[in-house]
């Protein structure tokens, strides 16, 4: 079953690319393993994937003990400060930073641990207010403040789009976040290298790899859904 969803998720992904011209290896699959038991991940991992993405720092710190060691861990949920010190040193890329306060923590965390953490900063585009993020104009004061930090980098942005029966409404959300990526770049930043561009989930990332996504976030799609019980 997970076999079939993941063939059919990697022949959308491919899909998007080619309508958009697009090279599919500029697009990394993250698989969102949160709530999933052990061997269920492990199942994905035997697949050939490697990027998961969880969204509890005790679930990933768990998960990243007891999984191969190559496997790159994406923290895509919203993260308190205290819980910093725990997933530092183990993340490949954090998506979420949305204060500079959390920066700081991040910076702080991550000399002790004597690493340079990648992070992206968590975009709320549609200006939801059940949603954690900063808004579009915010954002390049918000990277600018950050250049002084030594042990993060800045690689790109995140955002999480509405839920929508249609996907293509996502598109203009999708759209900006991409714009805005591009204008960072243009204002050659130190310590900032924006590349990624985090955006589409299960509901809509072929949309989003229309509108330039490098990352999309599918956790339905592969392991099916999730049991709250």
């Amino acid at each position: 079953m997970i076999n079939e969803n993941l063939k059919a998720v990697q022949e959308k992904i491919a899909k998007a690319a080619e309508k958009a011209g697009r090279n599919l290896e500029e697009i990394t699959l993250i698989a969102v393993s949160k709530t999933k038991p052990i061997p269920v991940v492990k199942s994905v991992y035997d697949l050939g994937v490697r990027d998961f993405g969880e969204n509890k720092v005790q679930e990933l710190d768990d998960k990243s003990e007891r999984l191969p060691g190559d496997i790159r861990w994406h923290m895509i949920g919203h993260l308190q400060r205290n819980k910093v010190k725990y997933i530092v040193d183990k993340v490949a890329l954090i998506h979420s930073v949305e204060s500079l306060r959390l920066a700081e923590t991040i910076d702080k965390e991550a000399k002790k641990k004597g690493v340079v953490v990648p992070i992206l900063i968590e975009v709320n585009v549609a200006g939801e207010e059940s949603k954690f993020g900063l808004k579009p104009e915010e954002t390049l004061p918000f990277v600018k403040s950050l250049q002084s930090f030594t042990n993060i980098e800045v690689k790109g942005l995140m955002t999480i789009a509405p839920y929508v029966s249609d996907p293509e409404e996502n598109r203009p959300v999708f759209a900006t976040l991409r714009k805005l990526l591009v204008d960072i770049k243009e204002e050659n930043l130190d310590n900032v290298n924006v590349s990624i561009l985090s955006m589409g989930m299960s509901n809509d990332y072929q949309i989003a790899i229309e509108e330039g996504a490098t990352m999309v976030r599918v956790g339905t799609e592969i392991f099916g859904e999730r049991n709250y019980a």
